[in-house]
């Protein structure tokens, strides 16, 4: 899909009249050691699964991961920046968890309209993240889009 680029203010870059299924939109993002620190003071949770390499490396990951959640907010960078952007609420998003994320790792969350409810001014959307071919996050996101009427 060719994609408008991304505003610069809070703009809608796509109206529910401008949408249809099959639209996809990507994000791709590195995971640093920053941002796992940085989700962690923010969320509050500081599990050691994700901050002490002593204590990961004893775990079934063998290592520090990533917090899930942070990695599905890569979900949420595309749905409200791409796709459908700017103005669009969530109202529901399903997640599972498939693999690991850890510092390194570049993601690339992927949403796509599977339904357009016009009458309900709503999109459903397919999300998954993935680190190249192997899915680390899947589910579905319903969304309330803006209408030009």
């Amino acid at each position: 899909m060719d994609q408008k680029p991304a505003p610069t203010d809070d703009a809608i870059l796509y109206y529910l009249e401008d949408l249809s299924v099959g639209m996809t939109a990507t994000y791709a993002r590195t995971v640093t050691d920053a941002d796992i620190v940085l989700f962690a003071g923010v969320s509050g949770d500081t599990n050691p699964i994700h901050l002490n390499q002593e204590y990961a490396s004893g775990t079934m990951f063998q290592g520090r991961i990533a917090h899930g959640i942070m990695t599905a907010a890569f979900i949420s960078a595309v749905l409200g920046t791409r796709l459908p952007g700017p103005g669009a609420v969530y109202m529901s998003q399903n997640l599972r968890f498939k693999a690991p994320v850890r510092v390194g790792d570049t993601v690339t969350a992927r949403a796509t309209i599977t339904d357009v409810i016009s009458e309900k001014r709503r999109v459903a959307l397919n999300t998954v993240c993935t680190i190249g071919d192997k899915v680390v996050v899947e589910g579905d996101a319903l969304l309330m889009v803006p209408s030009r009427a």
